[in-house]
């Protein structure tokens, strides 16, 4: 039999194509992104260094037109650069052209861009070693770590009760976060929602707000649940169960995005519909990187609780901050050696508890 060329022609031309829509989309993207790298290197030149650090201002000047000025600026170098396929953007993306002139340049203007964010940061922070061994800082120094080693145990029972408090706190969170958490992680995985344009639509809806979700900090989220159900463990834990939810359904998602497909095709192969599909090709190989992300979530939930106790979230962490307010450095001694204590222990479970699994 002989073969049709065109036939075989056909998925070479298909392939052709895809590649260049890819290198167009890139190209967008290479723009945008040196359009940024510009724009942050002469915001941060202008602001921080030649404001900052050269005229020493306290007060920066801040003016809208300014601002465009420079982004519009920005917008043509950005533009200009990214159309020579020279610049660092088009080298992340894979547009870039090999030769020295894109070597040059991406090792230039990486260096340069690391280095002006290393100094821009110096100056935003006002890093400085004469503060840090200063008298007057070292003698704080000595009155906290003298207080580690002088503990008042007169607080230790109620101390004992709130670290309780705080261990139960994570633990809720994260045996709560269990159920929401293994059912977002299926609809968030990009292996399994790509095969129409409305799976893959939730999909990206689903990333997006959970992608929100897990930049907000749980400090912030217990100032929110505090505000709203009231100040108490019942906030810290609401606000550790709705971060735990948001971090280890990405955890989750990408465990099953790097999945064999090996078994998922085969069990497809014999008919089995999607949800036969994910129960006996996906499931058996995700139980334990699933059993090991919700342990180490527990560990951090640990440490987390500890600090939402600062802005009324329970636990530990607010008898911390009521003797901190009152500088009562002995009692606070106690509670940071109860605190560290406790979460080294933590840890060792946690950690004995993962290799057992693997």
């Amino acid at each position: 039999m002989i073969a049709d060329p065109d036939i075989e022609i056909l998925p070479q031309k298909i392939i052709e194509r895809n590649k260049q829509k890819q290198d167009k989309f890139n190209f967008v993207k290479a723009i945008l992104l040196d359009i940024f790298f510009v724009f942050y290197s002469l915001l941060v030149l202008k602001r921080a260094i030649y404001y900052k650090f050269i005229l020493e201002l306290r007060d920066l000047p801040f003016s809208w037109g300014d601002i465009g000025i420079l982004f519009l600026i920005s917008i043509g170098i950005g533009i200009l650069w990214a159309s020579t396929k020279t610049s660092l953007s088009c080298k992340l993306f894979g547009i870039a052209k090999d030769n020295k002139t894109t070597k040059w340049t991406v090792e230039i203007f990486g260096w340069f861009l690391f280095n002006v964010t290393f100094i821009a940061g110096w100056i935003v922070t006002k890093l400085s070693i004469v503060d840090l061994f200063s008298s007057e800082g070292i003698a704080g120094a000595e009155r906290i770590f003298g207080a580690l080693f002088q503990p008042e145990f007169g607080i230790f029972d109620d101390a004992l009760f709130a670290i309780i408090e705080t261990i139960y706190i994570a633990l809720l969170a994260t045996l709560i976060s269990i159920p929401p958490t293994l059912f977002l992680s299926f609809f968030t995985a990009r292996n399994l929602m790509r095969d129409s344009k409305i799976s893959f639509a939730v999909y990206y809806v689903l990333r997006v707000l959970l992608n929100f979700v897990r930049s907000i900090e749980p400090l912030i989220w217990a100032i929110i649940f505090s505000v709203w159900v009231g100040i108490g463990p019942y906030a810290g834990m609401i606000a550790l169960l709705v971060h735990s939810i948001a971090s280890n359904a990405k955890l989750y998602s990408e465990a099953i995005e790097n999945i064999e497909q090996g078994p998922v095709e085969a069990i497809s192969a014999t008919g089995a519909n999607k949800i036969q599909v994910v129960w006996y090709g996906v499931v058996p190989q995700i139980v334990l990187p699933f059993l090991s992300f919700t342990i180490y979530r527990w560990d951090i939930n640990v440490r987390m609780a500890t600090i939402i106790g600062l802005v009324g979230g329970g636990g530990i962490g607010t008898m911390l901050i009521q003797y901190q307010g009152l500088a009562k450095w002995h009692e606070v001694g106690l509670i940071v050696l109860m605190i560290a204590f406790v979460v080294w222990v933590m840890d060792y479970i946690s950690a004995r508890i993962r290799e057992a699994i693997y």
